[in-house]
């Protein structure tokens, strides 16, 4: 069957495989766009590039209390928070993740929520107003939110 003959006999109008192909084009933009607006990589001064680092952000009732730098392969550590009323939370750090394990607040949806590695992924224990964040050090991962 040639090209002409399956055009006679499909649905298909003459400006319809333009349209389509223009479509299918357009929807690799958002790669293209998203792709180019990265941020820049920090350059340090002997000229070479500086590696992103991932930091864990601890915020309570929305003041930053505390910052840790998070490497693969690093050991585990721990870091218990508690307030003036008693509550708190232990915050673990592990090969370059971070996660509640412990809290004493009746719904424990902080501790179920798991490891977090990812710039943005967030920790939120709301009784404690306690929220745990992953960041780039270089903060270039709040530019794509706004």
């Amino acid at each position: 069957m040639k090209f002409k003959d399956f055009a006679k006999k499909s649905r298909l109008k003459p400006w319809d495989l333009p349209i389509l192909l223009l479509l299918v084009i357009a929807s690799f933009v958002p790669l293209l766009v998203f792709g180019v607006t990265r941020p820049d990589p920090v350059v340090k001064n002997d000229g070479t590039v500086a590696k992103a680092q991932r930091i864990a952000i601890l915020r309570v009732d929305g003041v930053e209390k505390q910052r840790w730098t998070l490497e693969k392969g690093a050991k585990s550590t721990e870091y218990r928070y508690e307030d003036a009323d008693g509550d708190y939370n232990i915050i673990e750090f592990k090969d370059g993740a971070a996660r509640i394990k412990e809290a004493n607040c009746g719904d424990q949806i902080c501790v179920r929520q798991g490891w977090i590695y990812k710039d943005g992924q967030t920790i939120v224990c709301l009784p404690h107003k306690l929220v745990v964040e992953i960041a780039d050090q270089t903060g270039g991962a709040d530019d794509l939110i706004y």
